[in-house]
């Protein structure tokens, strides 16, 4: 298994958000099924989005000072 980027794991989360929007629990014959729980989602969207920030602007600043 590849290791995944974190723009590509901000994505997953981000697609599980909308599929917990869309309906995060359901009852079948009385058994209860929850998708996801969306305060963890929106806390690792945003972690993962300030992870993803600070590569491109590390990676940036790489390619600045060695431009230099």
């Amino acid at each position: 298994m590849a290791l995944q980027t974190t723009l590509e794991m901000l994505e997953e989360v981000r697609a599980a958000i909308t599929k917990v929007l869309g309906g995060q629990a359901v009852n079948i014959d009385g058994i209860s099924i929850t998708r996801s729980n969306l305060s963890l989602l929106n806390e690792r969207e945003e972690l993962l989005l300030a992870r993803y920030k600070r590569e491109q602007g590390s990676s940036s600043m790489f390619t600045k000072s060695r431009l230099a």
